[in-house]
């Protein structure tokens, strides 16, 4: 008989148990597309295998025997679902014995989802006994746990694999081709799709790692850099504040030494890489108000305020006639200068000299010779 004398291309024999194996073999069959050159070569579509009668979508509820009958007559093949279910189901023998009393035997397909062929123990047989009873042909069908692949690098069966390689087994004999002419390029896009897949895995876990990242907090550490240059005599950097602004909210911390930084915890990932509000103020330095980039790691250039120690200002001051002693030359820091009327006198030390101390010489002997820094007009230097 002729394949286009049909109505199906195949018959699905399942226990009610399971009907979720009779639904995906429907699918797979009706769905499965053949290379374009076996296509070319038998003439057909590139989906061949349909359509596929199955049961709870093709009848109605309480269809008779005899439409079942009128079914499996239009069917070209016969697929039994096997499984320890359909060894035991009465209705899958009858379906079986009926579609062999047609005299198409050769046209029945075994598809093995559970058990063990021809086991002998009633919990673990997947054959029906019509099979045996009927003197079928030695079959053992596409079996999905039949273990012929392994996953690269490891000893464990590739289960997904192995369950492709059955349902191109069960198209191959459906169709009358060698396996080999559709299993290699099968498995190859099989592949190609499982690694588009676990790529597809990967970037939303790199997406969700992404978005946990950016929410979780991160610590900003503020180290203090001395960009001035001085000749090693000033003091220290003692207790710098540094303020760090956010918002609406304002986080301070101190910095001892120029070997230590502010550390400002649980700042939201989300302020990183953007502008952020960044004060300090410190002893003898410059104050800085500054708006910068915010990273974990902040270095922050600070510079000395060159008056603090670099404006000298005294009276040279006679205690004997209780009167200033007016135009005459002193040496500070090697600058020469000469008191003014009321005997002051000023003058700035560049920051490369500055001492927290200066000596005094001068052309009149003097009582005491040191300034000491930061001073002022209440200061004097006293003559002798």
């Amino acid at each position: 008989m002729a394949q286009q004398q049909f109505r199906y291309f195949a018959f699905i024999s399942y226990s009610s148990k399971d009907t979720e194996w009779g639904k995906r073999v429907q699918q797979k069959l009706e769905h499965y597309r053949m290379p374009a050159t076996l296509c070319s070569e038998h003439g057909w579509e590139r989906t061949p295998i349909k359509p596929v009668f199955f049961a709870p979508t093709d009848i109605q509820p309480g269809g008779l025997t005899e439409e079942l009958q009128e079914r499996l007559r239009a069917s070209r093949n016969l697929i039994v679902i096997c499984s320890p279910n359909s060894a035991q189901s009465e209705w899958v023998g009858k379906e079986i014995e009926f579609f062999h009393s047609l005299g198409r035997t050769k046209q029945i397909h075994f598809f093995i989802v559970d058990g063990v062929p021809h086991s002998g123990d009633k919990a673990t047989e997947c054959f029906n006994p019509v099979v045996d009873r009927l003197g079928l042909p030695e079959i053992l069908g596409a079996n999905i746990h039949e273990q012929t692949q392994t996953y690269p690098y490891t000893r464990i069966p590739w289960a997904r694999m192995n369950r492709e390689r059955a349902y191109v087994q069960l198209v191959s004999k459906l169709l009358g081709v060698e396996f080999d002419a559709i299993w290699q390029r099968h498995k190859r896009l099989l592949i190609q799709k499982m690694v588009a897949y676990a790529v597809a895995i990967l970037a939303v876990l790199a997406a969700l790692v992404g978005v946990w990242v950016a929410n979780q907090p991160v610590d900003v550490k503020v180290r203090l850099n001395e960009a001035s240059v001085h000749n090693g005599y000033l003091p220290p950097l003692r207790d710098a504040v540094v303020t760090l602004m956010l918002d609406n909210e304002t986080k301070s911390d101190t910095v001892q030494t120029l070997d230590g930084c502010a550390l400002f915890s649980n700042i939201p990932h989300r302020y990183l890489n953007k502008e952020a509000r960044m004060t300090m103020t410190c002893q003898d330095f410059m104050n800085i108000d500054t708006t910068l980039v915010l990273t974990k790691d902040v270095v922050l250039n600070i510079q000395r305020d060159a008056a603090v120690y670099g404006d000298v200002h005294f009276r040279l001051w006679n205690p004997e006639t209780e009167q200033a002693v007016a135009g005459t030359e002193l040496e500070v820091a090697g600058q020469k200068v000469i008191s003014d009327n009321i005997g002051r006198v000023s003058l700035f030390v560049p920051l490369g000299e500055q001492r927290s101390v200066y000596q005094v010489a001068s052309s009149v002997p003097l009582a005491n010779d040191t300034i000491y820094m930061p001073c002022g007009p209440d200061d004097v230097i006293l003559a002798k």
